[in-house]
């Protein structure tokens, strides 16, 4: 179980670091008026409509991959095993407080004496 938890955590921290590089490199909405007026190169690597299809689709299966991780992490993570179900407080022992020793009570230093007659 420990490996298996431990291969999922690692799925799904790769899949986050994977995929918040690829939604870095994608260009905006905004970014296609300036590659327009010249100011952008459209061209790139994987063409002009290619990069937006290849980067997208990646991004949505790695999006998936990563939920899926997630959903299964807060399946067995909140899988309990039998014997252990239950509260913390029940299965702690019960302890009667010691009993309060009796002080002798003792007027203040500052406290005037009345004397008995």
């Amino acid at each position: 179980m420990n490996v298996l938890l431990t291969i999922l955590l690692a799925v799904q921290m790769l899949s986050a670091v994977v995929m918040v590089g690829l939604i870095l490199v994608q260009h905006g909405k905004g970014a296609d008026m300036g590659a327009a007026f010249g100011s952008g190169g459209s061209g790139s690597l994987f063409g002009a409509s290619g990069s937006a299809n290849f980067l997208s689709r990646t991004t949505a299966v790695l999006a998936t991959v990563f939920f899926v991780s997630t959903l299964g992490l807060a399946y067995f993570g909140s899988a309990r095993p039998a014997a252990s179900s239950g509260s913390v407080l029940e299965n702690a022992a019960l302890v009667a407080p010691a009993p309060a020793a009796t002080i002798p009570a003792v007027p203040a230093s500052g406290a005037a004496q009345i004397p008995s007659k």
